[in-house]
């Protein structure tokens, strides 16, 4: 798969770099809720780094914050020069117009200026804009993530009055796919009405319908979809952790 082909499938990654407490705890979260896949950084040295390893990711960068303009100029820069499939945005907390000019006309940047003193709505309804104006999610509609290696990311479902508990391979808004170490045979299109999910530390209740299964070495690995009587805040959960568990994954990135 090349490098376009993969981000046509899986989509491409969005960093803020330096946001504040307001965008980190509110722009960040919503555009999550969006399916987006998004984090943060407060390292410019090591985003550079990073992004050199995913070329084709977006940065909207709080210049009002961080560093000094000038370090700024000079940091966007040199990260167009130098992976030019990254498309940056900017983000400040002032709507000066000669700062606008330059971003935007002699630098070109291809993710906007944005400017936090609109309303919080309204900055997110444009940063969604932006972002599906370049293709962010390429043809995925929803994140996924792998979580096999993760502790406590298992499935109780009901049958014949007890519980069979299995762990959770990889899981999004749309479903998930599980295995057991007991095969309980389960049979394509059985509609189960409670089932429980851990994601680590939270405990949720779904209702699912399996859909298939397929073998992976020598383990039977079967793919749930959830129904539309899954509650709204179900995928509220699901999409806050999928979003918690990836910058945790990112932030040990950034540690290498």
């Amino acid at each position: 798969m090349t490098g376009n082909d993969s981000v046509e499938s899986l989509g491409r990654k969005v960093f803020f770099l330096h946001p504040s407490a307001l965008i980190q705890n509110e722009v960040i979260e919503e555009l999550a809720q969006g399916e987006f896949e998004v984090y943060f950084s407060k390292d410019e040295t090591k985003l550079r780094h990073l992004l050199k390893k995913y070329p084709e990711s977006i940065v909207f960068a709080n210049i009002s914050d961080g560093m000094k303009e000038n370090a700024w100029e000079e940091w966007i820069k040199s990260i167009m020069m130098e992976i030019p499939g990254v498309d940056i945005g900017i983000i400040t907390y002032s709507d000066d117009t000669s700062l606008r000019h330059k971003y935007m006309e002699l630098l070109k940047v291809r993710c906007g200026f944005t400017a936090m003193r609109a309303d919080l709505p309204s900055v997110i309804k444009q940063l969604e804009s932006i972002l599906n104006s370049v293709n962010a999610k390429g043809r995925r509609k929803y994140v996924r993530v792998l979580t096999d290696r993760e502790t406590n990311t298992t499935v109780n479902l009901p049958m014949n009055g007890t519980f069979v508990t299995g762990v959770i391979k990889d899981i999004s808004t749309v479903g998930f796919s599980c295995y057991f170490a007991d095969d309980p045979e389960l049979v394509k299109n059985s509609h189960f009405t409670d089932i429980q999910i851990r994601l680590q530390t939270q405990l949720i209740k779904a209702q699912g319908m399996v859909f298939g299964s397929r073998m992976h070495e020598n383990e039977k690995h079967y793919v749930f979809l959830f129904t539309q009587r899954t509650l709204p805040e179900v995928h509220i959960k699901i999409r806050k952790f999928i979003h918690t568990l990836l910058q945790t994954r990112m932030d040990n990135e950034f540690r290498r």
